[in-house]
């Protein structure tokens, strides 16, 4: 499909997921009058705010006290999505969730994490611990997390994790399930082909940037036609590159990615980028924040939003094709599919 094309026809969708806050029962109308906009989670039924608290995060802040007052900002801007994973800081993302979040909020959000298993017995081993560590009884959405190629897809579902998902939502212990991966489309595309998969889970998390828009192995040319197809809630992640659109990015204090060309500030910007991922058909865009005033700073992006229409879009999307080309950027795809 040419890129005009597929730009049309995602930005059809992505206009059928928006939620007026005067739809909403009455007993979700606070999450609308927090100010962030409010979208269909696919077919799970439920609607979620548009902005996410990313998990990771979490887990590999130092600082408990930061840690605390992130997911504190988050709240208080208004964000009632938040995701998180047992592999996440060890542990530690679920605890700092299972402190500061669940005890007072739990009936109030939206709570998403995910499990790296390769088997049936190990995920239910995940699930049980999540629960533990985040003082709850349910995950709201829990998901196979990382898919890194379709022999990866095949194993895990040959391993029994499609039954195990299935079983702890029957339990009531999970309302909905998923799946997540950001090393290969072609991953995503294996799990879609399966018809049970594709009929049992119901959301997806996956890249969304201009940069992927362009490349040549791209989850939002390829996968996101297909899970918009079949109705699943897409959320995305790496709308920044995971920190490579930038010119450094440092994890507590040490430099993982340093570049003297880089996408934001040199071509795009953070607004930009954030813009462009939802004016796609994304339920949800699912941020990580090191501090409380980043995830502020997220939240009022999101609350200015106004959809790009297609002219706006493409101007974007050729403005970052010499780094898809490259591949530089997108470290995380499986080394044969950058670029």
């Amino acid at each position: 499909m040419k890129r005009r094309d597929f730009l049309k026809s995602l930005a059809a969708a992505a206009v059928s997921l928006r939620v007026a806050p005067e739809a909403l029962p009455e007993v979700s109308r606070n999450l609308a009058t927090a100010g962030l906009p409010l979208r269909r989670l696919g077919k799970t039924g439920e609607t979620v705010t548009c902005l996410g608290l990313g998990g990771f995060h979490i887990g590999w802040l130092e600082s408990e006290a930061t840690a605390e007052a992130v997911i504190k900002a988050a709240l208080e801007e208004g964000v009632r999505f938040f995701d998180t994973a047992e592999s996440y800081g060890n542990g530690l993302s679920e605890e700092r969730f299972g402190r500061h979040l669940t005890p007072q909020h739990r009936d109030d959000i939206f709570l998403m994490t995910k499990t790296t298993a390769r088997d049936g017995d190990t995920a239910r081993q995940h699930l049980e611990g999540s629960l533990r560590r985040m003082r709850t009884d349910r995950i709201d959405l829990w998901q196979l997390h990382a898919l890194a190629s379709p022999g990866d897809v095949d194993n895990r579902l040959s391993g029994g994790l499609l039954e195990t998902a299935l079983r702890a939502k029957s339990e009531g212990k999970v309302r909905h399930i998923g799946f997540t991966g950001h090393a290969s489309p072609q991953a995503h595309l294996r799990m879609l082909e399966n018809a049970e998969a594709r009929e049992a889970f119901e959301v997806c998390l996956l890249p969304v940037n201009p940069v992927d828009a362009v490349a040549r192995h791209s989850f939002v040319k390829t996968v996101l036609p297909a899970l918009t197809g079949a109705n699943y809630g897409v959320l995305a992640m790496k709308t920044l590159a995971d920190g490579r659109f930038f010119a450094k990015k440092s994890v507590n204090g040490r430099v993982q990615w340093e570049t003297d060309e880089p996408v934001v500030p040199g071509v795009l910007t953070i607004a930009d980028c954030i813009h462009f991922a939802l004016s796609l058909p994304v339920s949800v865009l699912i941020t990580g924040a090191e501090t409380p005033e980043f995830i502020r700073e997220k939240a009022a992006m999101v609350r200015g939003f106004e959809a790009m229409d297609e002219s706006q879009r493409l101007a974007l999307m050729d403005k970052v094709v010499k780094f898809a080309e490259a591949g530089r950027v997108e470290y995380y795809k499986a080394a044969e599919l950058r670029g």
